[in-house]
């Protein structure tokens, strides 16, 4: 096994046992611990920047341009991060799982709405039973399952906004969380002052937990960078279904969270509409590309 796909296994397994880390620091309010998720990040980020020396990269490409499309993506990630966070610890682990199940076929929609991407006829397939999956979930609990469509929707837009993007992994995420910084440093003031602060007065381990929330944050998307370099996209396609399913493994079996008969068949469903999603683009892969007829031939 290449250092590529364990780098792969790596970030997805990190970002798949998530739950766990954010379930310690439970007593902490959400808003709270993305503020520090955000300001730690952005520290441990910065070093990184100048260590490895690409803080050129960041000088050359900054302009109105770079900084507007990476403000919608800081507003994206933050929205995701913090929904994410709250639904953990408010007992929704199974729900945040399915958020990120749709949220491949939901990109490929993406695709073809915004960048104008033509679908391969098979496709329309698995997104149509993906939607029949969501519509059977809302129809049988009465409501939307919001927390998994505002992740699937966030996450969505942010990876095409980053797509669209001219700033490597490192540098673009260090600028995402540059532009939170201020705010989510002038936040945690404001709770400090408003006696809410959590940090430095709960004792040290949630405070060290605190300060760990830039490393699980930075680490895996990292790993995820290295792996995106070394190994196929279908590869990564593969591998992404796997912090999901762990999230959903911890969500049924650590914590005991509800999982009935129509939970069981709604999300059924949207795995039905992932297996033929992802056979449909192992079987595009392999087909032969027809050359490209020279200049002149008819």
């Amino acid at each position: 096994m290449n250092k590529g796909i364990l780098s792969g296994i790596g970030a997805y397994a990190l970002w798949g046992f998530f739950p766990i880390y954010w379930k310690l620091l439970h007593n902490v309010p959400a808003l709270e611990l993305i503020g520090h998720r955000i300001v730690w990040s952005f520290l441990l980020l910065i070093a990184v920047v100048v260590i490895t020396r690409q803080w050129s990269e960041l000088r050359s490409t900054f302009n109105a341009r770079t900084f507007s499309m990476y403000l919608i993506a800081s507003l994206l990630i933050g929205v995701n991060w913090l929904t994410y966070v709250w639904a953990v610890n408010a007992g929704h682990i199974v729900e945040t799982s399915l958020g990120y199940f749709i949220n491949p076929l939901l990109s490929v929609l993406f695709g073809l709405i915004i960048l104008r991407e033509r679908l391969r006829p098979a496709q329309w397939l698995p997104i149509s039973i993906a939607f029949i999956g969501v519509a059977y979930l809302t129809i049988k609990f009465g409501q939307l399952p919001w927390i998994a469509l505002v992740l699937a929707f966030t996450f969505g837009f942010y990876g095409l906004v980053k797509k669209l993007a001219p700033l490597s992994s490192l540098n673009g995420l260090t600028l995402e969380t540059a532009i939170l910084f201020i705010p989510a440093l002038a936040y945690l003031g404001f709770a400090e002052i408003n006696g809410t602060g959590v940090f430095l007065h709960t004792g040290i381990i949630p405070d060290l937990l605190m300060i760990g929330a830039g490393l699980v944050t930075t680490i895996p998307l990292l790993m995820f960078a290295s792996a995106a370099k070394q190994i196929p996209l279908t590869m990564i396609g593969v591998l992404q279904y796997l912090a999901p399913s762990i999230q959903f493994l911890i969500g049924v079996f650590m914590y005991k969270e509800p999982f009935d008969q129509s939970r069981l068949i709604g999300f059924s469903i949207v795995w039905l509409a992932l297996i033929i999603f992802w056979v449909e683009n192992y079987l595009a892969s392999r087909m032969p590309v027809e050359p490209i007829p020279e200049m002149g031939e008819g």
